[in-house]
């Protein structure tokens, strides 16, 4: 596939896994909801082949489950797997997409799937999947086997690779450095990590050791390690070795290891199962015994149970009789099984996407054998309407489809998750025009070439057209009958007049599909000022999240934060890095400095003055201009011609490469020592060798503008490169690679589809919400009712102190600053000073905490209204 098409499955992935996805063949038979989940998201990575088969005309039930048929399909009742091929095909143009329509029973000759890595079953009887699975199985090499079932509620998984397959890497986690404090000499030796770091390894692993001195001869080598806190692990015997001096950094050796698989005719009676919650432990096998009950069925009656009809649930209920299966959700499943949950496809399709990568790369922990999981839903009728929606009628009854299609839901943000919620909208049929629904979308943000390997609404022909827009139209393909209203705006305190009261009174449900936190922080506190719902989610790589916010019965996304991402301190940027994260950092920043900052400096000088004579004399005048001399400085260093610029260029090297090691080396001599005696360069510092200018040198070929990482002709990313490796040579640090260079020098988030279509189902848990208060304010979080609340009431009736009161980025008051007890006196409408028009302000509260040494405690929102008399409450 293309570099650039699949940039962020190569984050996670890696490059060699890349190559085998784009080497590999997979089958996948069944073209219903499940079907084309799955085909989207492996072609979206990035496969050689894939072949789509199915022997079914497309019906008006089928629009309600798979995204990539129209009503004209249904009308000319073409095969599904000849509809949906076009629209597969143009996901990713470097994989190839076949269909096949060709008989797939017990009596077909099987020989045809040699040709394949991987094969992939849906909707197909458990008879089939046996006899496709052994064969699989003991071909030589193991084909790949996937079997994929959602019947109504339930969903299941089955994996098999073989007898031997081997994963290179289980957890996928980036080996990270960890710097060393000090090892003892024993049996075992202990390995401390500087400045009380935490390692993250578990005993049985095994670590890498590097530039450890004294203790050198562990150099090189690599050493299983048994934990023994979060931040020391033994490593077996060094009471022979010498002495530990100082410096060294370990980091974690991937281990590969070896998976064995049973058929799946092996694994029905003693199934290997995944928990995915552990509040039910059984519920796993009770699924598992259901989904037997019903291939059962299937076998007996060659049909699956008819919606509603109690005789079959009670025929369904007897055959699980053996089994200890809770009855009714036995029937549920029975009521159900012909219906379709599109979310929940969408979660099942990603798990099995997932699978498929790991099988074809060899790469993640993959899954052994069996998951399945049930959906709880509350369906109280159900009416045939003989439109899209009678697959979801089955599963949650005609009263919810109603209430479904009346949502007016406010989408913040339109990439990746957000292409997955509209077309789950559509399919659910959310936001209905002729229901006075409506979805309304906004995302200020333009098509990138790199969003289309996971934003599978948009195609190349979208680069540089608005994502919220597109996005709209793409979603208005899928179910003509919705209602989307689509923006350009950012959601934040200046839109405030647009995302105002009024637009929130509206609205039923807040989703945010945003990629970072101040955002989604910002949207919570706007959705618990207006107690709205919120829909909260995100991805990283293989990891990401969903989270539920209801008004009165869960925390807001704002009770809990994350700890903050740790900040390269200025002092290592500037002269002591340690790792290729700062040397990257490091370049990047000069970067900005040089084609970014001092520009804008340059053009805002002269934005608010009108020629350089009028300034000259205002100069003469001993006026202070604010940024007369950077503007001075940059016009005296302007290059005026090519001469100019290698000669600068060639300063510039030597300023950064040669005389700041210079200096350093001449400030501290490597023999220089501290108070202590111990030496001033040792890990994490770093000696500097300068660097004599080499023409031959291919670090020097760049030609810089503004920074644009996903452009490869522009030359920006040359720079970044070629500076930060230049830098970590002079400090002798390992070179980053082209790629991950450009991840953190991008600040990209690692994606891929399967993460993202997963994330996509409507989430399993709640968090109740608690505050570390005194019990008097405890759940304030969504009441609305208490009223004249200012820090002195807070202070004397609840007996807890207020930290810190902010309006916006407006400290109102902070007692530990002079002058600000003199504020307790004073009105909020001294302090804010608000217009005529203004009603309210939200303001952000803190609290002292319960016990010395912690933290400050975040209080629930507060919104203060004004009053014509000059009163005020507070809600």
């Amino acid at each position: 596939p293309s570099p650039c098409l699949s940039l962020f499955p190569r984050y996670v992935l890696g490059d060699s896994a890349m190559q085998q996805m784009a080497q590999s063949s997979v089958f996948l038979s069944g073209m219903g909801g499940l079907g084309v989940e799955i085909a989207k998201n492996i072609v979206l990575a990035g496969v050689k082949v894939l072949t789509l088969h199915d022997t079914k005309q497309c019906e008006t039930w089928d629009l309600g489950s798979n995204f990539f048929l129209r009503q004209d399909d249904v009308l000319t009742q073409r095969n599904r797997a000849v509809a949906v091929h076009p629209r597969v095909a143009e996901l990713n143009p470097y994989v190839h997409v076949d269909t096949s329509s060709s008989s797939l029973d017990l009596s077909t000759d099987l020989c045809f799937l040699k040709r394949y890595q991987c094969v992939i079953l849906t909707e197909a009887r458990l008879s089939l999947q046996k006899k496709i699975n052994d064969f699989c199985h003991f071909h030589q090499p193991p084909i790949r086997f996937i079997g994929c079932d959602a019947y109504g509620i339930c969903v299941r998984v089955f994996c098999d690779f073989g007898d031997q397959f081997e994963v290179s890497d289980p957890t996928g986690e980036e080996a990270k450095e960890m710097f060393i404090q000090n090892i003892t000499q024993g049996n075992p030796g202990v390995v401390t990590c500087m400045d009380s770091r935490t390692h993250g390894l578990q005993t049985g692993q095994s670590v890498l050791f590097r530039e450890v001195n004294g203790m050198d001869t562990l150099n090189g080598t690599a050493r299983q390690v048994t934990v023994l806190s979060p931040y020391s692990f033994a490593v077996g015997d060094t009471s022979c070795l010498q002495p530990y001096a100082h410096g060294g950094f370990f980091l974690l050796v991937k281990t590969p290891r070896t998976y064995s698989f049973e058929t799946m005719e092996q694994q029905l009676s003693e199934p290997q199962v995944l928990t995915p919650d552990f509040s039910k432990p059984e519920a796993p096998l009770q699924i598992h015994a259901a989904m037997l009950a019903l291939d059962a069925f299937q076998e007996q009656h060659n049909r699956l149970p008819n919606i509603g009809c109690c005789q079959d649930a009670e025929v369904l209920v007897k055959l699980t009789e053996e089994a200890p299966v809770n009855s009714e959700l036995v029937r549920c499943l029975s009521r159900t099984a012909q219906g379709s949950l599109p979310p929940l496809a969408a979660a099942v399709g990603g798990i099995a996407s997932q699978e498929v990568l790991k099988a074809l790369t060899g790469k993640f922990a993959p899954l052994q054998q069996w998951v399945g999981q049930p959906t709880e839903v509350r369906r109280s009728d159900w009416l045939f309407g003989g439109d899209r929606y009678d697959g979801l009628r089955a599963c949650i009854g005609e009263t919810m489809c109603l209430e479904l299609h009346k949502l007016r839901v406010f989408m913040v943000g339109c990439g990746a998750i957000g292409c997955e919620m509209l077309k789950n909208f559509a399919l659910l049929g959310v936001g209905l025009a002729k229901s006075s629904g409506e979805v309304c979308v906004t995302d200020p943000d333009l098509i990138e070439k790199s969003n289309l390997n996971r934003q599978f609404l948009f195609r190349s022909q979208h680069i540089q057209k608005p994502k919220s827009t597109t996005a709209a139209v793409a979603t208005l393909e899928i179910n003509p009958e919705m209602q989307v209203d689509a923006h350009l705006n950012k959601v934040c305190p200046a839109t405030e007049g647009v995302y105002n009261d009024l637009f929130y009174s509206r609205l039923h449900l807040v989703v945010t599909a945003l990629d970072n936190v101040e955002a989604r922080r910002y949207v919570d506190s706007r959705s618990v000022s207006n107690q709205k719902a919120l829909l909260d989610s995100g991805t990283m790589g293989t990891k990401g999240h969903t989270e539920i916010i209801v008004p009165n019965l869960t925390e807001s996304y704002n009770s809990h934060r994350d700890p903050p991402e740790e900040e390269i301190p200025f002092c290592t940027l500037k002269s002591f890095p340690a790792v290729i994260e700062h040397t990257i950092q490091w370049a990047r920043d000069k970067f900005e400095s040089a084609f970014a900052h001092k520009p804008t400096i340059y053009n805002m000088f002269w934005q608010t003055h009108s020629s350089a004579e009028a300034v000259l004399q205002r100069m003469q005048q001993r006026e202070t201009l604010e940024g007369a001399f950077q503007v001075v400085k940059l016009l005296s260093r302007r290059p005026s011609q090519w001469e100019h610029c290698i000669i600068l260029a060639r300063l510039k090297f030597d300023k950064y490469f040669k005389r700041k090691a210079l200096q350093l080396l001449h400030s501290f001599p490597l023999d220089t020592r501290l108070k202590d005696g111990s030496l001033f360069w040792q890990s994490p510092k770093r000696p500097p060798s300068p660097i004599e200018f080499d023409l031959k040198d291919t670090l020097l070929r760049m030609s810089p503008r503004l920074f644009e990482k996903d452009d490869d002709l522009n030359g920006h990313m040359d720079f970044v490169a070629s500076a930060s490796s230049l830098r970590a040579r002079m400090y002798s640090i390992e070179v980053a690679d082209r790629l991950k260079t450009k991840r953190i020098a991008g600040k990209i988030i690692p994606a891929i589809a399967t993460a993202t279509a997963r994330r996509r189902r409507a989430g399993e848990t709640t968090h109740e919400h608690t505050h570390s208060m005194t019990s008097e304010v405890e759940g304030a979080l969504w009441d609305r009712t208490y009223h004249g609340v200012d820090c002195v009431v807070l202070q004397v009736h609840y007996g807890i102190e207020p930290t810190m009161v902010v309006h916006g980025v407006k400290m109102l008051y902070v007692p530990v600053m002079p002058g600000h007890n003199k504020r307790l006196k004073l009105t909020m409408q001294k302090l804010i000073k608000p217009s005529v028009d203004r009603r309210y302000v939200d303001l952000t509260v803190s609290f002292a905490p319960e016990s010395d040494g912690d933290e400050d405690l975040p209080g629930p929102p507060v919104r203060y209204y004004f009053s014509p008399d000059g009163d005020a409450h507070t809600a």
